[in-house]
């Protein structure tokens, strides 16, 4: 327990995480197992297909409810790789001045919120947790960062084996 409270934060210091703006996310599955989907084809004519399993059905359905449940939040985009997902949250916050709550803490900010209860819910259809505790974040910053994101979550599949979170399992 003592190793959790000497880890450092992810989070961007002094950062608003309750503002109106993009954060990408990165949820991996705990040891980073392969059980959320399979990566198939060559992808020479038309690209590599994901194939969800059961894991990855679940949370596919937990992503989209989750979306229609918050009024504060709505995915922009996701890929559900095989242990782990890349998510684009637009967080509709207040754009002028700091937002009703203090500088983000796990339990108040936005992006935790959707990160805490997604896993929660996946992990209780599941029956158990699949998924490692933290999950890493990045304030999206302007147009291009936007757009870079989105470019890699798109292209995420075809570069499968060459990603830094790859394993074979």
């Amino acid at each position: 327990m003592d190793e959790l409270k000497n880890r450092k934060t992810t989070r961007l210091k002094g950062a608003d995480y309750n503002r109106n703006q993009a954060v990408f996310l990165t949820i991996c599955t705990k040891e980073r197992r392969c059980i959320l989907s399979r990566i198939v084809g060559t992808g020479v004519l038309d690209g590599p297909q994901i194939e969800l399993t059961k894991y990855g059905q679940i949370a596919d359905k937990y992503i989209n409810q989750l979306n229609d449940f918050y009024d504060d939040l709505s995915v922009e985009s996701y890929v559900i790789m095989p242990n782990h997902i890349h998510i684009i949250l637009w967080v509709k916050g207040i754009d002028n001045g700091p937002s009703r709550t203090p500088v983000p803490t796990v339990q108040n900010s936005i992006p935790s919120r959707f990160v805490s209860t997604f896993k929660r819910f996946c992990n209780k259809e599941y029956g158990t947790n699949i998924w490692q505790y933290r999950s890493n974040d990045h304030i999206i910053r302007n147009r291009q960062d936007y757009d870079e994101h989105l470019r890699y979550i798109y292209e995420n599949p075809m570069r499968w084996y060459y990603d830094e979170l790859y394993t074979e399992e």
